[in-house]
């Protein structure tokens, strides 16, 4: 029960930033406030701080994919969501552009142990990732599509608007999530 109420707060919360981005872009530049005042006030830090964040609260590493979808972003942020019970703690990662409100991409991530569970309704298709992992393409909403796949004991969800989806396909976000698949350094076990 508290999945789904996650997964509708995460709905809503994308819902309520399209609408915002529409207003915003109704409005000239000069009566708009930029992208790196507002965020921090609503508890958005750089990708860098909030995965830190993230991986000291589960005492985890994340990876993260290399690639992100063929569009122009102007901004990027993060957020560790820490709803003190791990059960919906999670990290959010926004990718925006005060240039075209429609380059929008967002990628969750969250323990498996307390995944979303996505209804079969939902799935428009299942891909194979070159990990042999299956990943589910599935409609989030009327306006946001996304891409969920787990590895390494995280949930992963790639979400886009699918106003973009001519140029961001389900293959696209495949190589998104393929792009996850690279070496990483040993660390010293004497450090």
């Amino acid at each position: 029960m508290k999945k789904s109420i996650l997964l509708v707060m995460l709905v809503f919360s994308i819902l309520i930033f399209d609408a915002n981005s529409e207003t915003a872009s109704a409005t000239t530049n000069n009566e708009t406030r930029p992208f790196e005042e507002i965020y921090p006030e609503i508890g958005y830090k750089t990708v860098e701080e909030a995965v830190k964040e993230f991986e000291q609260h589960f005492k985890q590493d994340l990876k993260l994919p290399l690639r992100l979808p063929p569009l122009t972003f102007t901004h990027h942020f993060g957020r560790f969501n820490d709803a003190d019970g791990e059960i919906n703690d999670s990290l959010e990662l926004e990718f925006i552009s005060d240039i075209s409100s429609e380059n929008h991409y967002f990628i969750f991530v969250r323990p498996i142990e307390h995944r979303i569970q996505i209804k079969d309704k939902r799935i428009v298709k299942i891909f194979k990732l070159k990990n042999g992992n299956k990943a589910k393409f599935i409609n989030v909403s009327e306006s946001i599509e996304a891409l969920v796949f787990e590895r390494d004991n995280w949930q992963y969800m790639l979400s886009i608007p699918k106003g973009v989806s001519e140029k961001v396909t389900p293959e696209a976000l495949v190589k998104i999530a393929n792009s996850i698949d690279y070496p990483t350094e040993k660390k010293n076990p004497l450090e």
